[in-house]
């Protein structure tokens, strides 16, 4: 989106009446923000970035703009699981010199920890809810799992991870803090880049270590562009939505900055493009986890849910802030693992009760 950013003036030149205005914000306040205007129909925004976890519950509500674009535009070469839906060496830590062997998010909330935390629960058998909508958060699967992330944390992670998400964690690997990282794979441009990694060079991936399965383990998200329905320039917005995440927009891209620094994680044709396999270390390995992601099928047990690092539900959100800040409570050492995730469950079982999926 930064990179977006730079690159306005090409859309407006192209689109003379058009003017662009951005507004950045912190993934939780822009959470907050952009929940708060969707809902009111407050037209604050013409266009806002959402998630795989937005997109259902906000579309089946007319919330959104239908998007229609042309011919030219290729849907189809979008990626198929974006279009529909760590063992540790100790000999890497060394706090002395902060380095730490592993750096994993730790911020409360349902799309900062939460969205690591549900992947290894995923990966350790376990489900947020069972096929009766009950919270599985006291289960064995989630008390193994988040103790297993919290011991690990603790001995071979930075200090004040409970202030890390995406962007904190960023930093320390491009400064050569951190062994390994388990994030959203768009993480493998930045951290390769040598203008702004100074591992660069230094930098190898591999699929998300399991531990019971590999179902579920693998990250899957996506930002992406909608226009709310109170928007009042939805035609303007559509033209830059359409130019935004087009082919031409990533050739454009790819000639200002160079194929390893494109957006990726989203059409096939650029990881079937020779320049973009010859100058993208990772796009292997990247596609391989996006392809490897089934947000139909990301738990061992048999779950009433969509998503692998959510649950399609209007209740999740609330439910996955709570645990989130309990667990994040638990990590900096405040609470114990099981009563953090007793008090995730309290909370999770009222709002089911609440949302009337049982009584």
């Amino acid at each position: 989106m930064i990179e977006m950013q730079k690159f306005s003036k090409e859309f407006e030149k192209a689109n003379p009446g058009i003017t662009l205005k951005w507004v950045t914000l912190e993934e939780g306040v822009l959470r907050q923000r952009v929940t708060t205007d969707i809902t009111t129909k407050g037209g604050q925004f013409d266009i806002m970035t959402i998630g795989m976890y937005e997109t259902p519950i906000w579309g089946k509500k007319g919330w959104l703009v239908e998007l229609k674009t042309g011919a030219d535009y290729d849907a189809k070469d979008i990626l198929p699981a974006m279009r529909n839906g760590l063992s540790v060496d100790e000999k890497i830590t060394q706090q002395n010199k902060d380095v730490y062997g592993i750096c994993l998010r730790g911020k409360p909330g349902w799309g900062d920890n939460m969205a690591f935390l549900t992947t290894m629960v995923n990966s350790f058998g376990g489900q947020w809810f069972d096929m009766q909508w009950k919270p599985q958060l006291t289960s064995a699967p989630w008390e193994k799992a988040i103790t297993f992330y919290v011991d690990m944390m603790k001995k071979f992670g930075p200090p004040g991870s409970t202030s890390n998400s995406f962007n904190e964690i960023l930093a320390l690997y491009n400064e050569g803090k951190c062994g390994m990282w388990i994030d959203a794979t768009i993480a493998a441009s930045f951290i390769t880049d040598p203008k702004q990694s100074k591992v660069a060079d230094k930098v190898a991936f591999a699929q998300s270590p399991v531990e019971a399965t590999d179902r579920g383990a693998n990250w899957l998200w996506a930002w992406a562009l909608a226009i709310p329905a109170g928007s009042k320039n939805a035609a303007e917005a559509q033209k830059f939505i359409e130019w935004a995440t087009s082919k031409k927009y990533i050739e454009y891209v790819a000639g200002q900055n160079g194929w390893a620094r494109v957006p990726t994680g989203t059409r096939q044709s650029t990881y079937d493009n020779p320049e973009f396999k010859k100058s993208a270390v990772f796009a292997e390995a990247e596609l391989k986890a996006i392809m490897s992601a089934d947000p139909n099928n990301s738990t061992l047990p048999k779950s009433p849910y969509v998503g692998v690092q959510f649950a399609a539900i209007p209740e999740f959100q609330a439910i996955g802030v709570a645990a989130g800040q309990q667990i994040a409570s638990a990590l900096a050492g405040k609470i114990s693992v099981k009563q953090a995730l007793k008090n995730a469950q309290q909370s999770a079982d009222r709002e089911m009760r609440k949302g009337k999926y049982y009584k």
